[in-house]
This record gives structure tokens, C-alpha cells and sequence, in this order.
């Protein structure tokens, strides 16, 4: 009976990451992952950027996500006029299944007379798809029908347009997994679903003594629909707190602090509201993030030596 129950334990662990769970990565402080899912964000902002983020979803629930994101960014135009390039790395545990993926990412900033920058990004990179499961049967044999290990890679695409207003605003669409590629082993496959994203943000200055800053976030495969909410107030640009919303799946608490010029330390706690509320112990986020500004290029004047 034990081993009966440990295994359908597996089984539902298995099921309920499928129901309740995109291909793509739920991140709360997504304000700080945009390049991942909308290149065309690549580099607009100034400064060379590293940012990390570590996801425990729905903690105590055996076989949730835990994801971990390192994306690098820099915007190249006052240097080369080629605009901003960056790397991102992402990795997701989901039961017996691990997904990587690798990309680089370029935007070319196209500057709209005086009202803002629209961003034109592709990002091209590698996923891979894993799974090793460790079944654990009532009887001696294994049961056939149940999934085996495998691993493979195949290339993966991403477009988006990026909106950066002048006005401290920003919109943009995007699409992940373009290309849909099929990973195949043998007899197991697993197959990257095309996604859908629209985005939007706006920062409201000067509101007593602070800003206030809006975000939302939109994402659908065609099969299902979420969005997220984000509300912050930033104090003197030396910590923030907010709130979010998660549609059919949390609401959560965000806090920051920027101890040093360009750095971001970030935590958020999500309180589960789905079906698996009543053993979820929430989810936990950490962010870091830094930026170095490079300083102008100088300029350089000759002047006629008859009047030097």
C-alpha cells in the first residue's frame, strides 16, 4: 500500500505541473526579466546589466517549479551605433523534467522623433528538455506505459517589439518559442509550444515623496490565459513595496532595496490561491541585480594650427 501511494504521489505531482503550468516561466518581479520573453526590451535601457532570479513555487508541494534566470544585457549604441545585445539563461525543474534554455538576444533601437524608442529584437539559442523519473512500483517489473528518461536540444526562437516612451511609460509584443521545435529521443518526445505576450508599464513621479510604478503582463500558449499585476511604490530609489496579482493563481507581496547605485536586491512572497492552496506554503523569489554605467565617450576637437 505505501509504495502504491508514493506512486500515485509521483503521478499526481506530474499531472498537477501540467494542468497548472505554462512551459514558460511565471516570475513575479518579471519587470526585471523582459529581454527573456520580449527581445526587443535588449539594451534600451543605459549601463551594462546582470540580473539573477530564483523562483520556489508553491513551497512543501513535492515536485513543484523551481526556477533560476541569469540574463546579461548591454546597449552598445553610444560605442558601435549597433544597438543593445544581451545572453540569458534559463533554467526550470518541474517533477522529473528539466528545461534549459540559452539565448542571444538583439535589439535595434529605433528612435521615434521625440516620443520614445521602439525596439526591434530577435532571440536565437538552444532548449533542452530532460526528464529522468524515478518511479517506485507496487510490483518488481515497471510498468511500461510509464514515461522513461530521456534528454535532447533543438533551436529556439523569440520576437518582440518594445515600446519605450519618452514619458516614462513602455508597452510591447512578443512571441516565444517561434520556431516550436520537437525534441525527440527514441520513443519520448516533447514538443516547445508557441507563446504570447503583451506588456505595459508606467511610472507615476513625485507621489508623496516617492514614485509609483504600474506593470502588467499578459501570456497565453492559445490553450490557456494568465496575467499579472504588478503595483510598486519606490521610495527616494532606496527600496520599493508593492503588491501583485496573478490571475487563478496567487497574490503576493514585493520588497526592494537599492543599497548601492545600479544594484537591486529584491524578495517577494506569493500566497497560493488555486487548487493546491491548501498544501502550498506560498512561493518564495529572490532577485539581485546590478548595472555599471560606463562613463561618454569624450570628444575629441581639432582646431587649425593659424589658430591654436
Amino acid at each position: 500500500m505505501k509504495k502504491k501511494l508514493m506512486l500515485l504521489s509521483s503521478l499526481f505531482v506530474v499531472v498537477a505541473s501540467n494542468l497548472l503550468a505554462q512551459q514558460d516561466k511565471l516570475i513575479t518581479h518579471f519587470i526585471y526579466d523582459k529581454m527573456t520573453i520580449n527581445p526587443g526590451e535588449t539594451g534600451l535601457d543605459r549601463g551594462i546589466c546582470a540580473t539573477t532570479i530564483y523562483r520556489n513555487q508553491w513551497d512543501k508541494v513535492n515536485g513543484a517549479p523551481n526556477s533560476a534566470i541569469l540574463n546579461i544585457e548591454a546597449n552598445l549604441s553610444p560605442y558601435f551605433k549597433a544597438g543593445g545585445f544581451g545572453v540569458s539563461f534559463f533554467h526550470d525543474a518541474i517533477g522529473f523534467s528539466r528545461q534549459n534554455n540559452v539565448l542571444l538576444n538583439y535589439s535595434y533601437p529605433l528612435q521615434i522623433g521625440n516620443a520614445g524608442t521602439l525596439g526591434i529584437g530577435v532571440g536565437v539559442g538552444i532548449v533542452n528538455y530532460g526528464m529522468s523519473p524515478v518511479w517506485v512500483p507496487p510490483t518488481t517489473p515497471i510498468d511500461p506505459s510509464l514515461p522513461v528518461g530521456f534528454s535532447a536540444t533543438n533551436l529556439d526562437l523569440n520576437f518582440g517589439l518594445y515600446w519605450k516612451g519618452n514619458n516614462d511609460y513602455y508597452a510591447g509584443i512578443s512571441s516565444t518559442h517561434l520556431s516550436e521545435s520537437l525534441l525527440t529521443t527514441g520513443t519520448s518526445s516533447y514538443q516547445t509550444a508557441r507563446h504570447y505576450y503583451v506588456m505595459g508599464g508606467k511610472k507615476f513621479n513625485n507621489i508623496a515623496g516617492g514614485d509609483i510604478d504600474a506593470q502588467v503582463l499578459m501570456r497565453t500558449e492559445m490553450v490557456k490565459f494568465s496575467a499579472d499585476i504588478n503595483v510598486r511604490y519606490i521610495w527616494r530609489n532606496i527600496a520599493y513595496g508593492g503588491l501583485t496579482y496573478r490571475t487563478v493563481d496567487a497574490v503576493g507581496l514585493m520588497l526592494g532595496w537599492m543599497p548601492l547605485p545600479g544594484m537591486t536586491v529584491g524578495y517577494s512572497y506569493d500566497i497560493t490561491t488555486n487548487k493546491l492552496a491548501s498544501v502550498s506554503r506560498g512561493s518564495h523569489e529572490i532577485l539581485f541585480k546590478y548595472c555599471m554605467y560606463l562613463p561618454p565617450i569624450p570628444v575629441t576637437k581639432s582646431n587649425h594650427p593659424r589658430w591654436l
